[in-house]
């Protein structure tokens, strides 16, 4: 039920003995459309008017796209289309209904099933040469966002999906073929998200990610709607709503448990105890990051996916220094914060950058001033390279614990830099 509704197992429990209501009208409508209650059956304490508006809300959302109606192939074009050019005032209805939303997207993706994405248009046939150009493409941009940062690409990844969102009306191909073309649009529309999600765009994320979670269904990939609700969990954990990460998650990985791929329910795992390490459920996370070491060891399996290439160890070690700092512990951060910097793939310049800036604040938070500024420096070294506004965040955040401090020649240091370069760029 905690996985269905967003509600710790804690809270339940006590909602169950009598010690808790459940009094926020967004999570009790949250938790019935979590259980799929006809909404006929459970008199809601508000007005009709109301909660109808609410769910107008999210039926426009995606070209009206609800997601408890049948994932058909025309709602998840109607999705890609909102995704690639739908207005800010769509968007902004969607985030009214945002959390309902969340739920419901999640557990249809676990349930509904979908149509096959079958076309004979009067267009050229699809070729498997094209497809593999356009997937070395999301392939490409991929890498780039790696090891660059975001940057411009959000507006690359979205003419991409275009063109794509063209081909499906304007050429002619199976279903074999139908169902790849979806996989490549899902796999785009997820990174693009990505994109969107670290380049500080963050009201247009949710509606790449969960399009990618319809033509993932489409293309018959569990995987690759795990893929999409990783993100989304990354999103749900930094936005201030991680009891959707660990739902988010946790659904991901029941549909991939008997795939055979270590390495993606690994990643899903570190996802899953970011959600719980941000809620205080300390053993639940420690757990669940338990498991994704002993997973990660195994090694990739020939059913993981390549666009997961990027797991790791040091990976694995920086998502468990982030539980310990999230959780107020920050000597254990700290070891596995050094653990992740001899581990990560060197590519990985981003995240090299963002577990630098966290392991910074876990020295400055430990009284470590002088380990906390050469962190630093190198943290603001990366920053100063990439284009992601996440690791800026990160960033100012990591500046935070010193602004404080006005006696340590270290972190004055370490201010004074942070200054000089904001400068520059404002110059620029």
């Amino acid at each position: 039920m905690a996985q269905l509704t967003g509600l710790s197992q804690a809270f339940l429990s006590m909602m169950e003995s009598g010690n808790r209501r459940l009094t926020n009208i967004d999570k009790i409508v949250e938790f019935l459309t979590g259980l799929a209650v006809p909404a006929e059956l459970v008199p809601l304490p508000l007005p009709r008017a109301p909660l109808s508006t609410q769910q107008e809300s999210l039926a426009q959302f995606a070209g009206d796209a609800d997601p408890t109606l049948p994932w058909t192939t025309a709602r998840m074009v109607a999705a890609l289309d909102t995704a690639v050019g739908g207005s800010a005032m769509k968007r902004r209805r969607f985030l009214t209904a945002s959390g309902v939303a969340l739920t419901a997207f999640v557990n249809q993706w676990d349930r509904a099933e979908a149509e096959p994405l079958h076309r004979a248009a009067k267009g050229s046939q699809l070729t498997q040469e094209l497809l593999d150009s356009l997937q070395r493409t999301t392939d490409g941009l991929r890498t780039m966002d790696a090891s660059s940062g975001s940057g411009p690409l959000t507006e690359l990844g979205n003419t991409h999906l275009k063109f794509l969102r063209h081909l499906m009306d304007h050429t002619s191909y199976d279903m074999a073929m139908g169902r790849r073309l979806a996989a490549i649009v899902a796999d785009t529309a997820t990174q693009t998200g990505w994109f969107a999600f670290d380049s500080g765009k963050r009201e247009q994320t949710l509606g790449y990610l969960y399009t990618a979670l319809r033509a993932a269904k489409a293309s018959g990939d569990i995987r690759l709607g795990a893929g999409a609700l990783s993100y989304i969990a990354i999103h749900a954990y930094s936005t201030e709503a991680p009891h959707h990460a660990v739902t988010a998650a946790q659904t991901a990985r029941e549909k991939v448990r008997k795939l055979g791929t270590p390495a993606l329910e690994a990643m899903l795992l570190t996802r899953q105890a970011r959600g719980h390490a941000k809620l205080g459920e300390r053993q639940a996370a420690l757990a669940a990051l338990g498991r994704a070491a002993e997973l990660c060891a195994q090694g990739r399996s020939e059913h993981d996916p390549e666009w997961l290439y990027w797991i790791n160890e040091g990976e694995i070690h920086g998502q468990t220094g982030s539980c310990h700092l999230d959780l107020g512990d920050p000597r254990n951060a700290i070891t596995n914060f050094t653990k992740a910097r001899e581990a990560l793939n060197p590519g990985d310049h981003r995240t090299r950058g963002l577990f630098l800036s966290r392991a910074a604040t876990a020295h400055f938070t430990n009284g470590e001033f002088e380990a906390g500024s050469a962190t630093a420096h190198e943290a603001l070294n990366l920053a100063d390279q990439l284009q992601s506004a996440r690791l800026n965040d990160h960033v100012d955040a990591m500046l935070g614990h010193l602004r404080p401090v006005t006696n340590n020649p270290y972190a004055q240091g370490v201010l004074e830099r942070a200054a000089d370069a904001a400068e520059t760029r404002s110059r620029t």
